[in-house]
């Protein structure tokens, strides 16, 4: 095999059960993978050093030394050394809230591995890359796609264990909202944020769990939007509360947190904000009622408003690759 190319999945993160890990692990983080946002890349290999370059779409560009310097790590980890071309076609928005980081390293150690003749999990990619280290919903996304829950760090963890993968009713949408002007915590100001923040309430860590266990994963399973959507939008109240001291909110950007009032107040009823943020969502019951609310947004926003909206889907499966024999030659790079 001499190509691959790599399409993977954007994710939000839909909250912790146990920030402190008063319950006995750690953390634990609901997710949904999503459809119509991904990062794609290709690697090939070439015949000398001379052809392996690196080049990014216009999109792409800001990801392009994130990808490098997982593809050199990477290479030393595995002990591979023949030249290799990377193409960045696709990028998720970095430090969104939509798992970029993650979604781009895996995707690259993914490839790299079955360039070199490996078949390497997920989570082994991942902990050479150091990713996952609080949560293991970017690794579902990229191996199964769909909603997917991790049971958080324990004692030995060394990334989170996916425990519970469900489909995510197709008829159900998402509308994105995202605020380019705001970037989310990340790298060592987001570990500084987590040590400053006080302990999450263990009472309120065993309900979040209850409410997972047996509200949010059998209104999936019955397809049972009502009760699905209040649950969420608990939970993520708790949540976003409890990180509000280091986020500024219980959402972290002003423009995001007047929209989800804005779609609160026209009638939905499951909202709240992807990890650190910006970005916030808003799910709706139905295609229908999606471009109802989308389109009475799109008309109410201003026009010096920074957000920007996108109606997605969920996805049910994860990364879609492709490899072949015949080394693929480069193709046109779109923004």
């Amino acid at each position: 095999m001499n190509a691959i190319e790599i399409e993977s999945p954007a994710r939000l993160h839909l909250g912790f059960i146990d920030p402190s890990g008063n319950t006995g692990r750690r953390f634990g983080s609901l997710g949904l993978a999503l459809d119509g946002l991904s990062t794609r890349l290709r690697l090939r290999r070439v015949a000398s050093t001379r052809e392996a370059y690196r080049v990014a779409s216009a999109s792409a560009q800001s990801d392009l030394l994130r990808a490098e310097a997982h593809l050199a790590r990477l290479a030393a980890n595995l002990d591979f050394t023949l030249p290799v071309a990377l193409e960045l076609l696709e990028a998720i928005p970095p430090h969104a809230g939509l798992g970029s980081g993650t979604q781009l390293a895996l995707a690259v150690g993914y490839g790299l591995a079955r360039l070199a003749g490996l078949e390497l999990p997920a989570r082994d990619i991942a902990a050479m890359t150091e990713r996952g280290a609080r949560s293991g919903i970017g690794i579902g996304a990229f191996e199964q796609g769909g909603f997917v829950v991790d049971g958080g760090r324990g004692a030995h963890t060394q990334v989170p264990p996916v425990i519970a993968r469900m489909n995510f009713p197709p008829s159900w949408r998402i509308t994105l909202i995202f605020d380019p002007t705001h970037v989310g915590l990340h790298g060592a100001d987001e570990m500084s944020a987590f040590r400053r923040l006080p302990p999450f309430p263990v009472e309120q860590a065993a309900h979040l769990a209850r409410l997972t266990l047996l509200t949010i994963l059998p209104a999936l399973a019955e397809t049972d939007f009502d009760q699905f959507g209040a649950a969420l939008t608990e939970i993520q109240a708790a949540v976003g509360d409890h990180f509000a001291p280091a986020q500024g909110g219980r959402f972290a950007s002003p423009h995001v947190a007047h929209w989800l009032r804005w779609f609160a107040n026209r009638g939905a009823t499951c909202y709240g904000q992807s990890s650190w943020g910006p970005t916030g969502f808003v799910i709706s019951a139905s295609a229908a009622e999606a471009r109802h609310l989308l389109g009475e947004a799109k008309a109410a926003r201003a026009p010096e408003d920074p957000v920007r909206f996108k109606s997605v889907a969920g996805r049910n499966v994860g990364a879609r690759i492709t490899e072949t024999d015949t080394a693929l030659e480069p193709q046109p790079l779109h923004s």
